[in-house]
């Protein structure tokens, strides 16, 4: 009973006597939650949340505005473009396990310091040659006969992809590997890291383009690469500081697991070791497991062998020394036990349902105004952010397993209304086009079946079959997004059934996507080896880069907008592919339980 009770039945007044624990207690409840906030803003994870959100708006602006500018330098064409996204994705193809190993052989810190600075400064002086070339264009083509603009582009161009592979690099350090030793290796806080993760970059693909495009749009082009320019140094400086803040205070970041180190002064000493090994197990293989014989005639091949190695050029080891690094990086990837969750990742980037240029340029020709799709990609944000917090629920609930069955069970069943969209009214999808004509007006006649399906087709420049990636003359390029600036008018479709279908299912998948994608994502941070993080995470992003390049490679084959229900339908067939990879994966694991019982 406490001192108020027993004074109140003593009929006495009511005097409180208050331990020192008790107003140590009330003490810390009255300053609970700006302490915690203190604590929390001080903290490793809103540290690195800070200087993710940074990375990604940078790295969002950039991404949107290089485009732009590669498209006005050269006559509003297409071709930098395609010539740029074409060197990005192959460089990542090629060096992606060459990063993963860079990334796995030095320290946290130093990795993370030196992506950061290269990825900065290379947009940094990217920006200033671009500022340069619009400000004395005409100059420039003027001297050499117009190859130093030629050199400008291939500089803008380089500069462009070695940015991108700082990133690269960058996050596979950062989101791949420091994340998972800030959370102690916790697999409920790893799942709240990355789903957070996955919110900032989900809002900033939506804003950072529209600021950049805005500053664009109101001033210049010339002053949207001193703004690039500008965010680019001060999140330089915030990012470095913040990320060596999170290093001194998670000293588990420090340390990191030996991996064997290779280097060109050490190439005999390898060479003979690995001789010397040889001939131990030829020595075994015969029974002869005396002492070494001295060098004969016989054994003298070992001794040319030797010599054969040493005496290569330094430039050739190094050469040996990369392919033999992507070769053991891409076998690590294969052996990896998450290696089919992995895969099934990959398999979903081969598809046209999602909001980037093929599937807008299409709805523009079904005549879906520009402010509508704009209104489209904010649901599409929001459902995807309704994906990150239903991972964390499943998750929890069912496990990282059975959340990553459930997510892509609901993306299939998502994506049958895309399937549905090609054989609904309104639909422009005509088969007969892949079909070589019979005879020379058999497409043309007028109550053919071209000139049926051809009027759901909303025209462009007077024509029913033009490419999905019209000129550039014609439209604004935003995020993902091409916006026509002089839509020509003409019929619409006479029903928008198709058209409908499809982008409820393109948003209504974006929910199970994202929940699959951070399964997986977490699925590589448990289940691989810290010595082989990095690796294996280049190689995913090889694979992801890869399967990427085949859906502009189908586009290529079939640009028209009557083609685009085959696309479609072969885009769901890869990501059944996947999903399915992803079924095998889930069941061997839950096998293996039973297996050790």
């Amino acid at each position: 009973m406490s001192q108020r009770a027993d004074a109140s039945q003593c009929g006495g007044v009511v005097v409180e006597f208050e331990s020192g624990e008790i107003k140590d207690a009330r003490a810390k409840q009255s300053t609970s939650i700006p302490g915690l906030a203190l604590i929390y803003l001080k903290g490793p994870k809103f540290l690195i949340y800070v200087s993710g959100a940074l990375s990604m708006w940078g790295d969002r602006m950039w991404h949107f505005a290089i485009s732009v500018f590669l498209i006005e330098l050269y006559g509003r064409n297409l071709l930098l473009t395609a010539v740029f996204g074409l060197v990005v994705a192959g460089s990542v193809l090629l060096l992606g396990a060459l990063i993963g190993d860079w990334v796995d052989r030095n320290p946290r810190n130093k990795v993370a310091h030196a992506s950061l600075f290269i990825q900065n400064i290379s947009v940094t002086i990217c920006s200033i040659v671009l500022m340069l070339v619009f400000l004395y264009k005409q100059r420039i083509e003027q001297i050499w006969d117009g190859w130093l603009t030629v050199v400008c582009y291939t500089v803008v161009i380089v500069l462009a992809d070695v940015a991108n592979l700082a990133s690269t690099a960058l996050t596979i350090a950062i989101q791949r590997d420091w994340i998972v030793v800030i959370t102690g290796y916790n697999r409920g806080h790893l799942a709240g890291m990355n789903a957070t993760m996955r919110r900032i970059d989900q809002v900033t693909n939506i804003l950072a383009p529209l600021a950049v495009g805005q500053v664009m749009t109101l001033a210049s082009n010339v002053v949207g690469c001193g703004f690039i320019l500008g965010w680019n140094l001060v999140s330089l400086i915030v990012e470095f500081f913040f990320l060596s803040r999170v290093y001194r205070i998670v000293p588990a970041l420090s340390i990191k697991p030996p991996v064997a180190e290779e280097d060109e002064d050490e190439d005999q000493d390898q060479a003979q070791a690995y001789l010397q090994r040889m001939e131990r197990r030829t020595a075994q293989e015969e029974g002869d497991v005396a002492e070494p014989q001295p060098l004969t005639e016989g054994n003298c091949n070992t001794s040319l062998n030797l010599k054969e190695i040493t005496n290569l050029p330094l430039c050739f080891r190094r050469f040996r020394w990369l392919v033999s690094t992507c070769k053991d990086g891409w076998r690590a990837y294969y052996r990896q036990p998450v290696f089919l969750a992995g895969m099934g990742l990959a398999f979903l980037y081969t598809t046209v349902l999602g909001f980037d240029c093929i599937t807008t340029g299409y709805a523009y020709t079904q005549g879906i105004s520009g402010s509508l799709l704009s209104l489209l990609m904010g649901v599409s944000a929001i459902t995807g952010l309704m994906g990150t917090v239903m991972f964390t629920r499943l998750r929890k609930t069912y496990g990282l397993v059975n959340t990553g069955i459930i997510s892509s069970c609901l993306h299939l069943g998502c994506l049958l209304l895309c399937v549905c969209s090609v054989f609904a009214p309104g639909s422009p999808m005509d088969l007969s086009l892949l079909i070589p004509s019979i005879t020379p007006n058999s497409s043309t006649e007028p109550g053919g079946m071209t000139s049926q399906r051809q009027k759901h087709t909303y025209p462009l420049r007077g024509g029913s079959n033009q490419p999905l990636l019209p000129d550039r003359s014609s439209i604004h390029w935003t995020n993902n997004t091409v916006l026509f600036e002089n839509m020509p008018s003409g019929t619409a479709p006479e029903s928008y059934i198709s058209i409908i279908l499809l982008f409820l299912g393109v948003i209504t998948a974006r929910i199970g996507l994202w929940s699959f994608d951070l399964t997986v994502t977490q699925l590589l941070q448990e289940n691989i080896c810290e010595s082989e993080r990095g690796v294996v995470n280049g190689v995913q992003s090889s694979m992801n880069y890869l399967m990427d390049l085949l859906h502009f490679i189908m586009v290529i084959s079939a640009p028209q907008p009557q083609h685009f229900g085959i696309l479609v339908i072969i885009s769901v067939l890869f990501i059944t592919t996947g999903h399915t990879m992803y079924f095998f994966y889930a069941h061997k694991a839950k096998r293996k339980p039973r297996l050790d019982t």
